[in-house]
């Protein structure tokens, strides 16, 4: 760049400025600092969030289903579950049967979701065998008629390991008096808790009991697929969809639970643009900051002009002028976002001490702390937007600057 980098690094970091120029420079770059590491902590801690909500949610989702759509398509299933577990793809294939209750407990009621597994099977496509922290999964298949409730449904019940709850079906016997909804009463034999919604709302029986209760004949409803990548996992099934027989849909996870996670990532962009506007609000006062410079500079510029220095040269010099005080803005923001990043969890924490309170309630945010997921992407990302919007804002006030007719502000000065 010769002499225009060399002369617009002095000015931007030369100690005989104007007092106000340089309070300007200063609070501009502030203002970088400050948004650039904002904009990084932000992203960091969302993405925190995303993988918390991740790991919890999907511990009990498995990353697809194949739906029987008739019993037709259910009799053989145990056929099919030996012909999808052979796909190199596939870690584990569990069959299942789900149905809608109410649970019932003295005065209490919930409804939930409940579902008969095959607990042998249920760790091969779920870490639901890992949440326990009551009981035995294996105790479903000891006896008939037993439960495994969520620890914040159990304790919306009033119930606990041991105690009997109230199913209800939607299912109807007849009798001389009528049709009677399906009612049986069946004993609570282990808790589980992933700290996410799935606790007030899920309860697992064996599939000889699910068969039992909703008296069909047993067939299941479909199977649960677990596949090596969670991400691949719709791509995957549409590839084995080509080869199921008549009457098995696969559904993906994501199309029960991917509106959740594309609103997390809306939300992350939106969010990603608001703090953008900080950093572009601070980016923009360097507008103002190279004004005044050309206006101080006015008397050099034409000094350098009439030495020879042609307006692109003139040009490139304030915007390297501006580049600088943008470069050391974003910088410095990266740096300290990085650090604040690596670091907000034991923030959080010593926050929570110095005001002797709880940043989240477990009970409610079912959290204990500020999850944060430092990336590299994003970083990049945040540091190649606000150069960019630095250098940007450099283009207008190093052109006037190009524009100054050195016999007018010589005369001038």
């Amino acid at each position: 760049m010769g002499y225009p980098a060399f002369i617009g690094l002095r000015y931007s970091f030369s100690r005989q400025r104007n007092r106000f120029t340089a309070l300007v420079s200063l609070v501009s770059m502030l203002g970088m600092v400050i948004g650039v590491a904002s904009l990084i902590v932000v992203l960091s801690v969302m993405n925190g969030f995303a993988g918390e909500l991740r790991g919890r949610i999907l511990a009990l989702v498995p990353h697809g289903y194949l739906e029987f759509d008739n019993p037709e398509a259910a009799e053989g299933w145990e056929a099919l579950a030996s012909r999808v577990a052979a796909d190199p793809a596939v870690r584990g294939v569990a069959p299942y049967i789900r149905e809608k209750a109410l649970l019932g407990a003295g005065r209490g009621q919930r409804g939930v979701q409940l579902t008969g597994i095959d607990p042998a099977r249920e760790g091969s496509v779920s870490r639901m065998p890992a949440t326990l922290v009551a009981g035995r999964l294996d105790a479903l298949e000891e006896a008939p008629f037993r439960v495994v409730l969520g620890a914040t449904l159990a304790r919306m019940l009033g119930v606990g390991i041991g105690d009997t709850v109230r199913v209800t079906l939607p299912r109807f016997t007849a009798t001389p008096l009528g049709l009677f909804p399906r009612s049986r009463r069946l004993e609570v034999v282990g808790l589980f808790r992933v700290g996410a919604e799935q606790d007030a709302e899920l309860a697992y029986v064996s599939l000889d009991t699910a068969g039992r209760l909703l008296g069909g004949n047993g067939l299941p409803s479909g199977l649960k697929l677990r596949t090596d990548d969670l991400f691949e996992a719709p791509a995957t099934l549409e590839r084995l969809a080509a080869t199921l027989p008549a009457g098995v849909r696969p559904v993906p996870w994501s199309a029960t639970q991917g509106s959740l996670f594309r609103a997390v990532r809306m939300e992350k962009l939106t969010v990603s643009l608001l703090l953008l506007s900080v950093v572009a609000v601070a980016a923009f006062n360097i507008v103002a900051t190279l004004v005044m410079s050309v206006a101080e500079k006015r008397e050099d510029i034409a000094v350098l002009r009439t030495l020879g220095a042609d307006p692109p040269a003139i040009l490139r010099l304030f915007v390297i002028h501006g580049a600088a005080l943008a470069c050391l803005g974003v910088a410095v923001g990266a740096v300290l976002g990085v650090a604040l990043a690596l670091s907000v969890d034991r923030i959080a924490a010593g926050l929570e001490g110095l005001l002797q309170a709880r940043l989240f309630d477990p009970a409610v945010y079912f959290i204990t702390g500020l999850p944060a997921e430092l990336r590299w992407s994003d970083v990049a990302a945040v540091v190649v937007a606000s150069l960019g919007l630095g250098l940007v804002a450099t283009l207008y006030p190093a052109w006037r600057a190009s524009r100054v007719a050195p016999a007018e502000a010589l005369r001038h000065g």
